[in-house]
């Protein structure tokens, strides 16, 4: 009989233990997907993403940096909404296929770079582009709490702008024709 109630005392905690250790801490606390400029509230820390922007290569002449695949700048903002300082988390892109790509920390040439570590004081934000190098596809942003227990995914689509402005040339042909037109009516 003492033996039945020892090995039925052992089986319950096994399984309170093996229960314990298969959840997660908080696995209430959704992964949730924003839009590129939506406010997203994780902890202490309140993110925007506004723009990015694909590159062929940084720098010019003999200090040209040149990717692997592209340079993906993403234009973000970080600000701190606790009662001290905290570093903000390195972020990381990953693609439909679950193909993850982490934040570059080498910022030389890129413009307006937010850094790698970044300590902000309270109510301060930390603003610029982070750098990935990867191939041109659709993302999300992976974003974390200061102490990595909360999540969430920014959706950036696949876009292309020109590094410079197209403008545009008059056409020759259509202008002649136009004056051509005007005299005739004269």
């Amino acid at each position: 009989m003492r033996q039945l109630r020892f090995t039925l005392l052992l089986a319950a905690v096994s399984a309170a233990l093996f229960l314990s250790a298969c959840s997660r801490g908080d696995s209430s606390y959704p992964v949730r997907t924003y839009s590129m400029g939506d406010r997203v509230e994780l902890g202490h820390i309140v993110y925007t993403v506004f723009e990015t922007q694909w590159m062929t290569q940084l720098g010019e002449g003999d200090t040209v940096r040149v990717p692997q695949h592209r340079y993906f700048l993403v234009r973000m903002s970080a600000v701190n909404g606790a009662g001290g300082d905290l570093i903000v988390p390195n972020v990381s892109i990953e693609d439909d296929n679950g193909n993850a790509y982490t934040e570059l920390s080498e910022g030389d040439s890129v413009p307006q770079w937010i850094g790698f570590l970044r300590q902000v004081r309270p109510a301060e934000a930390a603003q610029g582009n982070v750098l990935f190098d990867a191939p041109p596809r659709h993302y999300k942003l992976r974003l974390t709490d200061e102490i990595g227990d909360h999540k969430a995914l920014v959706d950036i689509p696949l876009s292309f702008t020109a590094e410079t402005p197209e403008v545009p040339v008059p056409n020759k042909d259509r202008d002649a024709k136009d004056r051509a037109r005007d005299l005739l009516r004269k």
